[in-house]
């Protein structure tokens, strides 16, 4: 795994050190010998991750970590604190600047590497769905980074597992002072607590005892309900680097040693709980992109787009299980007259009501589209040409049975359809020859009269 690092330090021979160090390990590595120099080169430049000294002339390194947590287009990029500082109130300050990390020079190679692939890890996992999200400003979606930089880190639920009632109660309450917490006593029941919660949080002991704690934090990570939730190790004082350079490599996220001081522990739980709402609202947004890369706005149909994209499969599967497949392609009569008399706000409220009552009248396997215009298509898996002109006849029922309700003139309309149909008649048929007969079926039913159902002769 290979990145750029930029290291920030005003003492040229503490930047030639990390330099080294990480350029051992075939990292890229930029250097700054100020906070003003680091700030302008992450603006500038791809950073994949900050090591940032905290005592520096001008702007010191507070400073400089707050402004890169309260830019929208740097906010995303892991920050360290690598410093000579080592009292908890240096550290917590770091943390509440919105650092990920506080280190405490000297650190060693292996702590140091460690922590960075770690952080690392986790921005890789989050990049592609930031890259997606940077892009979503344009089809009206807001920028999950705006919230994220508003985000407290409090309210968060949290699991906590540890089977020392001492110190169990002293963690719990000191938690619960900003967060809802659960606590598990019992490490054998652990795993079972946590996919049953939906949890921003899992703090866990190291020093269980009978249990393996890095063995229940790897199995945290192996399942599809906790994968993605932060883990905050309480690690024993005596605990040596490579235990916990290897509680890093499974995916731990932070971790705390013991006594653990309250103001750290609180700020490294809320930097953890801003992490996992950031990467959700992430998730969802991507989420959202999709759905209306492949879903018509107005009716809640699936679009063009996807029916074009997915028909093919269907159709595939169709002919190599040798079962039949019925496609429907269904008009609005007189649609343009709707629009011209009562406007195009009463015709969306046609189109609207129509996407429903088509809904109700197919089955859960059935794909309904909106293809464009007052024009519909439903493919139906499973479905002979008879069965399917059954279907199509009921829904021309349904639709011309009860008048569409006008909102805003207050009235209604009655609303007829006509239908053609068509299906899949050989092994290489394909799907722009079944919907080229279902049209012609349909221009057959306009023609003849509207308000009917025509069937493919083919």
């Amino acid at each position: 795994m290979t990145a750029r690092i930029l290291v920030v330090d005003d003492v040229l021979a503490n930047v030639k050190l990390l330099e080294a160090r990480l350029s051992a390990e075939y990292f890229d590595v930029l250097t700054a010998l100020s906070g003003a120099e680091a700030l302008a080169i992450c603006e500038r430049a791809h950073c994949d991750i900050v090591l940032l000294d905290v005592m520096m002339p001008g702007t010191d390194g507070f400073e400089v970590c707050r402004r890169l947590k309260s830019n929208p287009a740097t906010h995303h990029i892991p920050v360290v604190m690598v410093t000579a500082l080592d009292q908890p109130s240096d550290r917590v300050r770091g943390l509440e600047a919105g650092a990920d990390d506080f280190l405490t020079k000297p650190v060693s190679d292996v702590v140091l590497v460690a922590r960075v692939r770690s952080l690392l890890r986790l921005k890789m996992m989050t990049d592609e769905l930031r890259m997606r999200a940077l892009t979503s400003k344009e089809i009206g979606i807001e920028n999950p980074a705006l919230e994220a930089i508003a985000d407290t880190g409090r309210d968060g639920h949290i699991l906590l597992i540890d089977d020392r009632k001492a110190s169990y109660e002293r963690i719990a309450q000191t938690l619960a002072s900003e967060h809802t917490v659960d606590v598990e006593p019992d490490p054998g029941e652990a795993l079972f607590h946590a996919t049953e919660g939906h949890y921003d949080l899992i703090a866990i002991s190291l020093g269980l005892a009978g249990h393996d704690g890095l063995r229940i934090c790897s199995q945290l990570r192996s399942l599809d309900r906790t994968r993605n939730v932060p883990i905050l190790a309480l690690a024993e004082p005596e605990e040596n680097s490579v235990r916990l350079t290897r509680g890093l490599e499974i995916g731990v996220n932070d971790y705390v040693f013991r006594p653990v001081d309250k103001n750290e522990l609180l700020a490294r739980a809320r930097t953890q709980v801003r992490k996992k709402r950031y990467t959700e609202r992430l998730r969802d947004n991507v989420q959202l992109s999709i759905e209306m890369a492949i879903t018509d706005p107005l009716t809640g149909l699936h679009n063009r787009r996807y029916m074009e994209s997915h028909l093919t499969t269907l159709v595939d599967q169709a002919a190599a299980r040798g079962k039949p497949l019925a496609i429907l392609v269904l008009d609005i009569d007189y649609f343009k007259a709707i629009n011209d008399t009562y406007g195009h706000d009463a015709g969306d409220d046609v189109l609207r009501e129509f996407a429903m009552r088509l809904r109700k009248s197919i089955r859960g396997i059935d794909l309904a589209c909106r293809h464009g215009g007052e024009e519909f298509v439903i493919v139906m898996p499973d479905t002979d040409l008879a069965v399917a002109a059954k279907v199509a006849e009921r829904l021309r029922r349904r639709i011309g049975s009860e008048p569409f309700l006008i909102h805003d003139a207050g009235r209604s309309v009655e609303v007829t359809i006509s239908i053609g149909i068509a299906g899949l008649a050989a092994l290489d048929d394909t799907p722009a020859k079944i919907l080229k007969r279902a049209d012609e079926a349909l221009y057959r039913a306009k023609r003849d009269g509207r308000n009917r159902v025509v069937a493919d002769a083919a």
